[in-house]
């Protein structure tokens, strides 16, 4: 809402010339910008093949305990009092292994985009520069931002891309 009111405000600053007129408009979708380079994409790979382990076992814990589930409706009322205690504790284990494992891949997945975005912030502002000065861009807009525009505006995401592409 306040880039909307700003955009306004600056509509109104310039005496009822069109935006388009007095100024160079682009918009640029910088999460896409980051995540279409190349070092996004190894990083990505790297993190697949860190967690594949974990969520392999997850997966295969999640059916076991799918499979406990229903031998116990099936054939609890069946079942000594031993055995479906087995079968509950087997069950707790299980449950237990399957939160941990889902922890640790959600630990991996946040540490991984933390030290990407923190090494990529410095090179999206650089790459940011370069567009701007590029196309002599005076107002540039999150691209998720826009509700509605008439004018044909400028996507500069892919030089974006292209750029940090090249700083890494």
């Amino acid at each position: 809402m306040r880039k909307l009111t700003l955009a306004l405000g600056v509509a109104a600053l310039m005496g009822g010339t069109s935006l388009a007129q007095a100024a160079e408009v682009a918009v640029l979708d910088w999460r896409e910008a980051l995540m279409e380079t190349d070092e996004a994409q190894r990083q990505m790979s790297e993190l697949r093949s860190e967690i594949e382990g974990p969520q392999q076992e997850a997966q295969a814990l999640g059916q076991e305990l799918q499979a406990l589930q229903q031998r116990l409706e099936q054939d609890g009322a069946v079942m000594s009092d031993s055995e479906r205690e087995a079968l509950l504790q087997e069950g707790m284990e299980k449950e237990q292994r399957f939160m941990q494992l889902r922890q640790q891949i959600g630990e991996a997945q946040m540490r991984s985009e933390q030290a990407f975005l923190q090494g990529a912030e410095p090179k999206l502002e650089q790459a940011v520069d370069q567009i701007i000065e590029r196309h002599d861009i005076e107002v540039l807009i999150d691209r998720d931002g826009v509700i509605h525009t008439t004018l044909e505006l400028t996507d500069v995401t892919d030089e974006v891309t292209e750029i940090l592409n090249t700083l890494n």
